[in-house]
């Protein structure tokens, strides 16, 4: 089969790799269909974090089931669905509590990367989540839409949830790559009443707009904070989603945030310290870390896609073929694309 690997910083490459068979009683085998580059990807791939030369890539997919082990009941061969990166068993505390992010029974994602043709997927009775139907009986941009399920969509939703996001409330939203978008769509599902998404780039804003934005902020540090400020009549906000990861929207974060408020914090850590001062100055909450994929999905957003509430597959503006995986990337590395999607089979 065909699977994308990482060479280098900056180099990524299609190879010819042995087809994934079933090694334990709990895998399935799938057909990968669409497949995508996350922004967690480009750390790695700008080398900024150390990954292996020659390991395969990608955690994001949607696809069909070929086959399956002796202990999968709820998926069969022929089933349509969505591939979690989280892996969740479904029966540890964990997952049993609705964090299937942390599941205590969570395996490597079988052959290393979803950006490829075929993929073992571990814990794949619980973890997996099948979609009604069959690939043709749906259009592209709600295949789209499908595909954000295995991580951005729901790692969105996952700020928003951790942050407490409820009707009528105003929404921070730090960070506006495919994340932070789907921060906004997620407070706007939730019912906030206002949503204020900081963003500088013309192409990201005008789609926080069309996800539910009610206002931007293309400031930063100082500027931003009192923007915000102003918008909240000197308050902050209601709910601060945190969508980025760096020491300076960590920082805006909990600046923006009202008395009393939760920063729901979904921006892998890139410092390994947090000065927690100020949020007990503060009275202000932290919550997140790794999303529970499939929970939400199966609970919320699997729905809400199949029935129009949500179009989350507005976040790929760029679209390639398996074979175009290093344009993929730099599409992604470059800003020239929010979200680069990788056709990987027909219908």
């Amino acid at each position: 089969m065909k699977a994308a690997i990482f060479v280098k910083p900056g180099q990524m490459e299609l190879t010819d790799a042995p087809m994934p068979t079933i090694e334990k009683p709990t895998d399935a085998i799938i057909r990968i269909v669409r497949a995508c580059v996350c922004g967690s990807d480009l750390w790695w791939y700008r080398g900024i974090s150390k990954r292996e030369s020659g390991s395969f890539v990608g955690h994001e997919a949607i696809g069909v089931v070929e086959e399956v082990g002796s202990e999968v009941t709820h998926i069969k061969a022929g089933d349509f669905v969505i591939a979690p990166f989280t892996h969740g068993c479904g029966h540890c505390a964990a997952c049993k509590a609705g964090f299937d992010g942390n599941c205590m029974n969570m395996e490597s994602g079988g052959n290393g990367g979803y950006q490829g043709e075929y993929l073992r997927f571990t814990n794949a009775d619980w973890a997996l989540v099948k979609v009604p139907g069959s690939v043709s009986d749906y259009s592209d941009s709600t295949l789209n839409s499908l595909l954000t399920l295995a991580d951005v969509m729901a790692t969105g939703y996952h700020a928003a949830a951790s942050a407490e996001v409820k009707e009528g409330d105003s929404v921070v939203v730090m960070g506006d790559g495919a994340v932070g978008l789907c921060g906004v769509l997620s407070a706007h599902l939730r019912g906030a009443g206002r949503i204020i998404a900081m963003s500088r780039h013309e192409d990201r804003q005008q789609l926080a707009q069309a996800f539910g934005a009610t206002d931007l902020v293309a400031e930063r540090g100082d500027e931003a904070v009192q923007q915000v400020m102003d918008l909240t009549q000197g308050a902050g906000a209601d709910a601060v989603l945190e969508c980025v990861g760096t020491d300076q929207s960590v920082e805006t974060a909990v600046q923006v945030a009202r008395a009393g408020a939760i920063v729901g914090r979904v921006g892998v850590p890139q410092k390994e310290e947090m000065n927690t001062n100020n949020l007990f100055w503060r009275n202000t909450g932290l919550r997140g870390g790794i999303a529970a994929v499939t929970t939400y999905d199966k609970s919320v957003l699997l729905d809400a896609v199949l029935q129009g509430k949500i179009e989350p597959g507005k976040v790929f503006t760029k679209q390639f073929t398996l074979d175009q995986i290093q344009q993929a990337y730099e599409a992604m590395d470059q800003r020239t694309a929010i979200k680069s999607l990788l056709l990987v089979s027909d219908k």
